[in-house]
């Protein structure tokens, strides 16, 4: 691809990566939908192969185009009856999206296609098998449909014909009129109420003579609830014909159709969207002779050639630079104000000092406008990361031999882009580990008085301005005695260490590098990297994870994360003379105590709040800074993160400001307790406090945490 410009390369990716997650979603709901797939959802799928594979030939990806042409004959082979749908075929198709996102990654960072062997070898499994043809006797012999109807159907349209033919359904006639200048948007009406009760097979323009200001179609339908149709088509004034059969026995493999609705017989969820779009209803030319025929000249506007689409991509880079310059502005709107300020206090002109100070007000309105809308372009939903997930599940499942039901919910919870994209590695190696781990085998489970098939449970809800994200399972469960033989056995900690952690403290032995209680290395996991890595990559994103088990019930990690890392409201404080801002999204409330009622219980430092204990956190202490006064009375920040809360002791509060976020240098990138660095509005560049890495030092097991580094 290096004969394209960066940006069509990247705008090649962008709309690939869209497809491919589309192909992947829609082919696990029609894994779910057995060997009888939902034919609308079976062409949406067909689509997005179609799809990829122009958009790969137009970029000139071979290896890509060939493996989407491929996966659309073999898609085409299942929509037209040829080939079942059965588990095999659908593991096949779901190799495809996988790849096709290893060719898009390679493409994106201009590797070398090292995918090239694989596409091929897959081109040539999902050309493998014979096809196979129509039946030896074809239902639609059995129908009593006219040759000319017969000669304008494609072949798509013949076969799910014959398919309603040989389930038994209902074939009707549906006879419509509309009004020239309002036909489109009628006829799109009457097919969506019709899909409720069947699948419109084809959608045809009427030949009889009509007002010539109105025209004319007729739509071949089935349906198991012929009744309903007539009452719904009578009060459109729409006339609805049964198609009978032929005199003489049918042919075989086909079935009479049903000649009346089944009692309470429940109507097909998700009918085939087979007809044509409205605005492009018109079938192919009729044969001579036929009964239908093209519509009145005028009877359909020309194409037009503006987009359907209202939406536009940007490169999350792009709006990182954005958020940069508003950060900037926020500055300098800050400086603005203090400028006002000091014009009023120094005895300036108060008319200047007023303007200055009104302009500052109506500034600081429109950059709270353009943040919002900033960060709202940066939202996308979790879904991105979680259908991916779902395919995971399904072959990791087969890897391992167990049947996993893989239950999701809150997939339209929107997190920063950034953000979901780093979470996509901790949640997949949570995962796996559920799978390999936590859920048993089939005969164990049976053993147990447990269902064979395990679940996991992945799902997400918005909590103010954090997203909890929790997976669960339903398996053994964490072993605590093996925990503590395996942390002995390291070297995390003595016997006597373990004795006197509490029980949470010794669940979170296991996001020690190198902790696994796995007896034997599988090809999932059980090389003691796995939790380790989740832990410091939520920790990354500001996040904390909390681990809850019971033994023979289950495990549950609960994830809690900032819906955004990009600007963040922040509480200034100050501890020694030194400046600190804390993310006010992590702020519970503010105290002001006296030193007296601090005390000490089991070597940590604590105040009553409200009848509960909660431990304090000297911010000087723990940044190890010299000459750390001890006042009379303290200001205390109540700060919390999932479950956990902590009181944080400073000198004094500064105020709030908006900050922008900027990454440590490497140098420093490893203290403990710091998020970033922002700078004030007089230019003053602070230190931001990673609240949850700090919440997690306090309540590491006295020996097993690391100190914190000065700062």
């Amino acid at each position: 691809m290096s004969e394209h410009s960066p940006k069509a390369t990247s705008e090649f990716v962008s709309e690939a990566q869209e497809n491919i997650d589309a192909l992947g979603r829609d082919l696990l709901r029609l894994d779910h939908g057995g060997e009888d797939p939902d034919p609308e959802l079976l062409n949406q799928v067909f689509r997005a192969a179609h799809t990829l594979k122009g958009l790969s030939s137009m970029f000139g990806v071979e290896r890509m185009s060939k493996l989407a042409h491929a996966l659309e004959d073999q898609l085409d082979d299942v929509r037209m009856g040829r080939r079942p749908l059965d588990p095999e075929t659908v593991d096949l198709l779901l190799e495809a999206p996988e790849l096709f996102a290893r060719i898009i990654a390679e493409e994106s960072e201009g590797r070398p296609p090292e995918t090239a062997e694989a596409a091929a070898r897959l081109a040539e499994r999902l050309r493998g098998g014979a096809r196979g043809g129509k039946p030896a006797g074809d239902p639609l012999d059995a129908l009593d449909l006219p040759a000319a109807v017969r000669g304008v159907l494609t072949e798509y349209e013949e076969h799910r014909l014959r398919a309603n033919v040989q389930k038994g359904v209902a074939l009707l006639r549906v006879k419509v009129s509309f009004p020239l200048e309002a036909f489109d948007r009628e006829l799109s009406e009457l097919n969506a109420r019709l899909k409720k009760h069947g699948e419109v097979v084809s959608t045809l323009p009427a030949a009889e003579a009509r007002d010539p200001q109105s025209i004319g179609f007729e739509l071949l339908y089935a349906s198991r609830e012929p009744e309903a149709v007539v009452q719904l088509a009578a009060g459109q004034g729409s006339a609805v014909e049964r198609v009978p059969l032929r005199a003489g026995p049918p042919p075989a493999g086909a079935s009479a159709p049903a000649t009346a609705a089944p009692a309470r017989q429940p109507a097909p969820e998700k009918p085939a969207a087979a007809a044509p779009p409205p605005a492009a209803a018109a079938p192919p030319p009729s044969a001579p002779g036929s009964a239908f025929s093209p519509p009145p000249d005028g009877g359909a506007e020309a194409t037009s050639l503006r987009s359907a689409s209202q939406s536009v991509r940007v490169d999350i880079h792009k709006l990182d630079r954005l958020m940069n310059a508003v950060g900037e502005l926020v500055l300098i709107r800050s400086s603005l104000a203090h400028v006002a300020e000091r014009q009023k206090g120094d005895g300036g002109d108060p008319v200047l000092a007023g303007e200055l100070q009104r302009l500052s007000r109506a500034l600081e309105r429109k950059l709270s406008e353009l943040q919002a809308g900033i960060l709202e372009v940066r939202m996308v939903p979790l879904d991105q990361v979680f259908d991916k997930l779902a395919r995971m599940v399904r072959k990791l499942s087969r890897e391992v031999g167990k049947e996993i039901e893989f239950v999701v919910a809150g997939g339209d919870v929107e997190l920063d882009k950034l953000i979901v994209e780093e979470l996509s590695d901790p949640l997949m190696h949570l995962i796996r580990n559920s799978i390999d781990h936590g859920i048993e085998a089939p005969e164990v489970r049976r053993r147990s008085g447990k269902p064979e098939v395990g679940r996991v449970r992945l799902h997400a809800t918005q909590r103010g301005n954090h997203v909890q994200i929790v997976v669960e399972d339903d398996g053994a469960g964490l072993d605590e005695e093996r925990i503590r033989q395996v942390a002995v056995e390291r070297g995390l900690a003595t016997s006597q260490a373990l004795a006197d952690l509490s029980r949470r403290e010794l669940l979170n032995l296991v996001f020690t590098p190198g902790f696994s209680t796995a007896k034997k290395v599988t090809a999932l996991s059980g090389r003691g990297v796995g939790l380790d890595v989740v832990k410091t990559n939520i920790a990354e994103l500001s996040g904390i994870i909390d681990l809850s088990t019971t033994r023979g019930l289950g495990t549950r990690f609960e994830i809690t994360l900032p819906v955004t890392l990009a600007i963040l409201r922040a509480l200034v404080v100050s501890v020694a003379g030194r400046v600190y801002a804390v993310p006010l999204n992590s702020v519970l409330e503010i105290l002001e105590i006296k030193a007296s009622e601090v005390r000490t219980l089991s070597t940590r430092e604590v105040i009553s709040l409200r009848g509960s204990t909660l431990p304090l956190l000297r911010l000087g202490s723990f940044f190890r800074l010299a000459g750390a006064p001890q006042k009379e009375r303290l200001f205390v920040v109540v700060v919390g993160l999932a479950q956990e809360r902590l009181g944080i002791a400073v000198d004094d509060l500064v105020g709030q400001q908006d900050i922008v976020v900027k990454p440590l240098g490497k140098a420093l990138a490893s203290v403990r307790g710091i998020a970033g660095a922002t700078d004030l509005g007089s230019r003053r560049t602070v230190l931001v406090l990673d609240v949850g890495a700090i919440i997690e030092e306090v309540i590491a097991p006295e020996g097993i945490g690391g100190a914190a580094g000065e700062a």
